[in-house]
């Protein structure tokens, strides 16, 4: 596999080759079954999986970005039933890529963090923010990109040793992203808003000047 470009402050595993297209694929359209009434993709798929994974890829994204709409976890007490793998790539789903026709899945780590492995994740922020130039105040998409990120690494050291814990950290995530959501509409709604009202007051004396 080339060069990595994907970067993230969230620790993952090493990347995994799941399937690799053929020039006679390529175009081949998805099997589609229903299961439950859901549409489901029934395509065969290499038998190289990334750890965890069973049937369809999660909908990571182009370059593991998250999915816009909110993920619905099972109640918690059927989550207490499966591994920590299972939940960690439920909270966090692994993200996937292709290039030069292959396709690369990559899952979130595993391994337990350590003080140290917190202390690194500090100086990594840190740095991506001096490097990336993130406003110090008022509003800047890379600086909440990148907290964002340190806040999910956070959840998933806190995952691996208390699922519900994890879990609890999930949903105070979410409802900071749509509060967050919530008042970026209002303030794109608000300058529209502001915008028309001032049209309207340009043109009235515009036309009570002649």
């Amino acid at each position: 596999m080339g060069d990595n470009k994907i970067t993230s402050l969230v620790k993952y595993d090493t990347p995994v080759l799941v399937t690799t297209k053929k020039k006679d694929q390529e175009e081949q359209v998805p099997q589609l079954t229903m299961q439950g009434g859901i549409p489901t993709d029934t395509s065969e798929v290499s038998s190289t999986s990334a750890p965890g994974l069973s049937g369809p890829l999660p909908a990571g994204g182009p370059l593991g970005t998250t999915p816009a709409a909110t993920l619905m976890l099972p109640p918690l007490h059927q989550l207490r039933k499966k591994g920590t793998e299972e939940i960690l790539n439920m909270i966090l789903p692994p993200r996937e890529w292709e290039e030069n026709g292959q396709l690369w899945v990559q899952s979130v780590s595993t391994t337990p963090a350590t003080s140290v492995d917190v202390q690194q994740l500090q100086e990594h922020l840190d740095l991506r923010l001096q490097e990336q130039a993130a406003f110090e105040t008022g509003i800047c998409p890379v600086r909440r990109q990148l907290y964002t990120q340190c806040f999910d690494e956070l959840i998933r050291q806190v995952t691996i040793n208390c699922a519900e814990r994890g879990l609890l950290l999930y949903r105070v995530r979410d409802e900071i992203r749509e509060t967050l959501d919530a008042y970026q509409r209002l303030y794109t709604s608000s300058c529209a808003y502001g915008v028309r009202k001032a049209l309207m007051v340009f043109l009235f004396l515009l036309s009570h000047s002649y």
